[in-house]
C-alpha cells in the first residue's frame, strides 16, 4: 500500500502539480492551500508532509514549529518545498524542524523520487499505526469490549474530530459521509452506537434514523444526534419519539463526547438529557 502524503502550498498551481504527480504514482494525497487547516489534518495520520515555506498567515517555519511540538507527529517526515534553496537557507530550514527540502520549481521527472527518498529516512506513520493497533487489540479482552461507533457526517473534518476524540478511549470509529454509506456499514457490521449529524443536505439524520427503525434488529442500536445548530423543540420531540438517546451540540469537548458515549453504552438509558 502506497504512503499517505500531505501537501501544503498556497500556490494552487504548485499544489495541483504535486498532487497530480503523487497520485499518478499511486500515492494517497491530501492537498491543502491553508497551513492552519493542514496542521489539524496532519494529526489524522500521514506518512510524510510536504510544506511550502512562504505562505500567508501561518508560514512554513511556524507550521514546522507546531508540527514538531506535537508528540503524535514526531515520527512523520517533514519536508520543505521551497524556492529558498541556497546553502544558508538549507541550514535554517533544518533548524526549523524540517528533515530536508525539495527545491522549486518542481522537476516533474524527479519529484516523486525525491519524496520517496525522504520516506525512507523514518518509520512511516502507517507502520506505527499498525503496531499501535496490534497492541490495542492484543490488550483488549474481546472485540465487544472495544465498542464500535458509527460516525455519520458529510464533512470529513467532523469525522476526523470524532475519531480523534473517541479512539484514545478504545472505541473503534467507522465513518460514513452519507445515509447510503451509513446503511451499508450497518448491514455489514452493526455498530454499538450511531453518532449522526443532523443536517446532511439533501437529507437529514432523521432519514437514517427512520430507516433504522424499519428493522427490529437495528432498533436497539443507541442513536445520538450531533449538530452545530441550536436544537429546535420540534426536532427534539421528533427524535425522542424515535428513541434518540441524546441531542449534542458542537463544538463539544472530546472528554464530554466520550462521557456521553460511555453513558449511552454502559450507564443505562438516561435518554434525553444532554
Amino acid at each position: 500500500m502506497k504512503a499517505r502524503v500531505l501537501v501544503v502550498d498556497d500556490n494552487v498551481t504548485n499544489l495541483d502539480l504535486m498532487a497530480y504527480l503523487l497520485r499518478a504514482f499511486g500515492y494517497e494525497c491530501t492537498a491543502l492551500p491553508d497551513a492552519a487547516t493542514a496542521l489539524e489534518r496532519a494529526r489524522t495520520g500521514y506518512d510524510i508532509a510536504l510544506v511550502d515555506i512562504l505562505m500567508p498567515g501561518m508560514d512554513g517555519y511556524e507550521f514546522a514549529r507546531r508540527f514538531r511540538a506535537d508528540a503524535t507527529l514526531a515520527a512523520t517526515p517533514l519536508v520543505a518545498v521551497t524556492a529558498l534553496a541556497m546553502p544558508g537557507d538549507e541550514e535554517h530550514i533544518r533548524k526549523a524542524g524540517f528533515d530536508g527540502y525539495i527545491a522549486k520549481p518542481i522537476d516533474p521527472e524527479r519529484f516523486v523520487t525525491q519524496v520517496e527518498a525522504h520516506l525512507k529516512t523514518r518509520p512511516s506513520a502507517s507502520a506505527l499505526a499498525a503496531t499501535s493497533s496490534a497492541r490495542a487489540v492484543s490488550a483488549a479482552a474481546s472485540p465487544q469490549e472495544i465498542g464500535i461507533v458509527l460516525a455519520v457526517d458529510d464533512r470529513q473534518s467532523n469525522l476526523d474530530l470524532i475519531r480523534l476524540s473517541l479512539a484514545p478511549s478504545g472505541y473503534r470509529v467507522a465513518e460514513a459521509r452519507s445515509i447510503g454509506e451509513a446503511m451499508s456499514v450497518v448491514r455489514r457490521m452493526p455498530p454499538s452506537l450511531i453518532l449522526c449529524d443532523l443536517h446532511m443536505p439533501p437529507e437529514t439524520g432523521f432519514t437514517l434514523l427512520e430507516k433504522l427503525r424499519e428493522r427490529e434488529e437495528w432498533c436497539s442500536i443507541p442513536f445520538v444526534f450531533l449538530s452545530s445548530k441550536p436544537w429546535e423543540p420540534k426536532d427534539r420531540e421528533r427524535g425522542m419519539a424515535l428513541g434518540v438517546r441524546k441531542f449534542l451540540a458542537r463544538p463539544i469537548d472530546p472528554e464530554d463526547l466520550r462521557s456521553h458515549i460511555d453513558e449511552c453504552l454502559h450507564r443505562g438509558d438516561d435518554s434525553h438529557r444532554g
